[in-house]
C-alpha cells in the first residue's frame, strides 16, 4: 500500500482502524441490516475513537492528519460497513464548514466536542423542490434581535437522525449573495426531525429530513458572515464530499474483490475452484484493475490536497472514478456469485446496494464529467481547492523536519501563541488526543 502516497505512519493507522471495524463493527451487521434504521450505538462507538477529529487542529483536541489519513480511515470503515463509513464522511462535512468559515468562539466551542467524539455534527443543503440546484433553495431565516428564525425543510441529510449540531445553508437574501449558514443544535426550540424511512442500502446511516418551523437560533451561531452561505455549501462538497465519497466507494469496492475471490477459492465446478476458470479470472481480473485504479486515483487526489495543492478537477475524477468503478465490479460480483449473490447468507448483495447509495450525493457521475469537461475546455468557474489552500494544507514538511532532526526546536519556527504540531506518526495515533488542550487556541 505504501506505493499509494502513503507511508507507514497511515499504514499503522488503517491496521488500527480495521482491527477496530472487524473487532467492534462487524459483529453489528446483522442487527443494523435487520433494523434497516440509524445505528446510534456504533456511530457513537465510531466518534469515541477519535476519528471524526482527524483534520481538526491539535489545538482543539484532534488529529491534524490530513486528508489522506481520513480518507484510509473513511475507507477501511466502509470496507466492514458502507453504512458506518458513510457516518464518518458525512460527519467530516460537518467539520469542514466549521475548520473553514467557524469564528474562534464556534471553534473553541464545537471543534473540541467533535474531536472527543461528544458531537457529531451534519451539514444540510439539499430541499425537496430544489434538490441538488443549490441557488433554488426556499428555506429561510430573518433576523429577530439577538436571534435569527429559520423555517423550511431539509431532506437527505447525512447522520440526520444521529447528528447533534446541524450547519444549515438557508436564504436571508435574494440571488446567490442571499444564501447564508448557521449551526443548528438538535435541541434548538422550533427544529425537529422528519420519520426516518427505509432505505435500500446503508442500513445502521441516516440520510433523512430536517424540520424548521420557526426554529430560532442564537445570531452567534451565523457561520462566517451573511451571504457566504454558497462558500459554505460548495466548498464542502467540493473540498470533502467528493473525496469521502470516493472513500466509501474505494472501501465497499476493497469488499466487493475479498468477498468474490474467496468465493472464487471455496466454490468448485468439475472438481476445480471456480477461480481456475479462465473466464472468472478475466473478471477477476477486471475488478483488480478498477479497485487499483480508482484507489490510485484518490490517493493522489488527496495527497495534493494536503499539500495545497490545486486539485478540483483530480477530486471529481476520483468521486467518478470510485463511484463508476465500484458498481461495476458489484455487478460482475454478482455474475460471479449467480444465485448465490442474491440471499443474505453472503454480503456482496449488500455491498451492491450499498454501492448505489455513493452515486448522488456531491454530484452524480454526469455532474463530475460536466465539470470535468469545463475543465478541459477552460471554462471551470474558480477553483476551491486553490482558494481554501492554507486551510486544508496538512505541514507535512515541517513534520518530516522534526522527524529527520529530533532536537528541533518547533518554536524557532512558528508564533509563540501557536501550539508546536505533532510528527505525522503522532498525529495519526489512535484517537489523537482526549479533548482540548491547556494551551492558547489558534489565532
Amino acid at each position: 500500500m505504501e506505493r499509494y502516497f502513503t507511508n507507514r505512519h497511515h499504514e499503522d493507522l488503517r491496521q488500527r482502524v480495521r482491527t477496530f471495524a472487524e473487532r467492534e463493527i462487524r459483529p453489528r451487521i446483522p442487527e443494523m441490516e435487520a433494523a434497516r434504521t440509524v445505528s446510534h450505538e456504533a456511530s457513537r462507538l465510531i466518534a469515541r475513537q477519535g476519528w471524526i477529529g482527524v483534520t481538526i487542529d491539535q489545538a482543539y483536541g484532534g488529529m491534524a492528519a490530513g486528508h489522506l489519513a481520513k480518507t484510509i480511515i473513511i475507507e477501511e470503515l466502509a470496507r466492514v460497513s458502507g453504512a458506518m463509513g458513510a457516518m464518518v464522511q458525512a460527519s467530516q462535512l460537518g467539520v469542514a464548514k466549521i475548520n473553514h468559515f467557524g469564528s474562534k468562539v464556534q471553534k473553541q466551542t464545537w471543534l473540541p466536542r467533535i474531536a472527543a467524539g461528544d458531537c457529531l455534527p451534519t451539514i444540510a443543503v439539499t430541499e425537496p423542490q430544489s434538490g441538488g440546484h443549490v441557488l433554488g433553495m426556499e428555506s429561510t431565516a430573518v433576523r429577530d434581535g439577538d436571534d435569527y428564525v429559520l423555517n423550511g425543510r431539509k431532506v437527505f441529510v447525512g447522520n440526520s437522525h444521529v447528528g447533534d449540531l446541524h450547519g444549515v445553508v438557508v436564504r436571508t437574501g435574494p440571488g446567490s449573495q442571499g444564501l447564508s449558514a448557521f449551526l443548528v443544535e438538535a435541541d434548538a426550540p422550533g427544529f425537529s426531525l422528519g420519520e426516518q424511512q427505509p432505505a435500500m442500502g446503508l442500513h445502521g446511516f441516516s440520510f433523512g429530513e430536517l424540520i424548521f418551523d420557526n426554529c430560532r437560533v442564537p445570531a452567534a451561531n451565523l457561520l462566517g458572515e451573511e451571504g457566504q452561505g454558497l462558500s459554505v455549501a460548495y466548498s464542502s462538497s467540493v473540498l470533502y464530499g467528493r473525496a469521502n465519497l470516493a472513500a466509501v466507494s474505494l472501501g465497499i469496492h476493497q469488499a466487493i474483490l475479498d468477498e468474490t475471490t474467496e468465493f472464487c477459492r471455496e466454490r468448485e465446478r468439475y472438481g476445480t475452484p471456480l477461480g481456475d476458470l479462465g473466464n472468472i479470472k478475466l473478471k477477476l481480473g477486471q475488478m483488480q484493475s478498477r479497485l487499483m485504479t480508482a484507489r490510485l486515483a484518490l490517493y493522489h487526489a488527496v495527497y495534493l490536497l494536503d499539500r495545497g495543492e490545486p486539485c478540483d478537477a483530480e477530486l471529481m475524477n476520483a468521486k467518478y472514478l470510485n463511484v463508476e468503478s465500484a458498481l461495476d465490479s458489484a455487478r460482475n460480483a454478482m455474475e460471479i456469485h449467480a444465485a448465490c449473490g442474491l440471499f443474505t447468507d453472503r454480503p456482496v448483495e449488500r455491498y451492491l446496494r450499498d454501492a448505489f447509495h455513493i452515486l448522488a450525493p456531491a454530484g452524480t457521475s454526469d455532474i463530475q464529467l460536466l465539470r470535468l469537461g469545463e475543465q478541459a475546455l477552460g471554462t471551470a468557474k474558480g477553483s476551491w481547492s486553490k482558494r481554501l489552500s492554507e486551510l486544508v494544507r496538512t505541514d507535512t514538511d515541517y513534520a518530516l523536519e522534526t522527524q529527520r532532526d529530533p532536537g528541533h526546536d518547533p518554536a524557532s519556527r512558528i508564533p509563540t501563541q501557536s501550539r508546536p504540531r505533532r510528527r505525522i506518526r503522532d498525529r495519526l495515533s489512535l484517537g489523537g488526543g482526549s479533548g482540548p488542550p491547556a494551551a492558547p487556541p489558534l489565532t
